[in-house]
């Protein structure tokens, strides 16, 4: 039997009983019944104890449990973002170290350019200077052979070329 029971029937044994003459608050009832009842609660009691320890010792074991694992819970949430902030800190630095080998080649890019440009200009400089030099001794010859009194050279000792006769060596 529970204890409930038995306060339940100690309950009817006091709602039975017969009142003593000439009082109101006063009844006879079956002390040995009583005595009973009393002994019963007494022998469930610790029963009732143990399981009510029980139950509190079930509920704090469910309450580590479910504070172990929120914990546990919380630390791969916080390992997991760790591991998002680091990649997302590894990918904005890769941005970055990129961006910055591409503006060092842009740079070497440019200054390569420059430097070829330059090299480029010089030759042409300088193949102008020979050219003009060139022309120049060509303009000199020519204006010299203009002034020489003309020569008759006999047929046999040229070498036709395009229609300008040179002479033979």
């Amino acid at each position: 039997m529970i204890i409930d029971d038995i306060l339940d029937m100690m309950d009817d044994l006091l709602d039975s009983a017969a009142s003593v003459p000439f009082s109101v608050k006063k009844s006879i009832i079956d002390c040995d019944q009583m005595r009973d009842y009393i002994n019963e609660i007494r022998l469930n009691l610790p029963q009732e104890i143990k399981q009510a320890k029980l139950i509190v010792r079930d509920r704090q074991s469910i309450m580590s449990d479910a504070t172990k694992e929120a914990d546990a819970i919380i630390r791969r949430a916080e390992d997991r973002a760790k591991v998002i902030v680091s990649n997302d800190e590894i990918t904005k630095a890769a941005k970055a170290r990129a961006a910055d080998i591409l503006n060092q080649a842009q740079g070497k890019a440019k200054e390569i350019k420059n430097v070829a440009n330059k090299y480029i200009d010089d030759v042409l400089v300088r193949s102008e200077e020979c050219l003009q030099a060139n022309l120049a001794d060509i303009r000199k010859t020519r204006q010299a052979i203009k002034t020489l009194p003309a020569q008759n050279i006999p047929p046999q000792q040229t070498i036709q070329n395009g229609g300008t006769a040179f002479p033979k060596k």
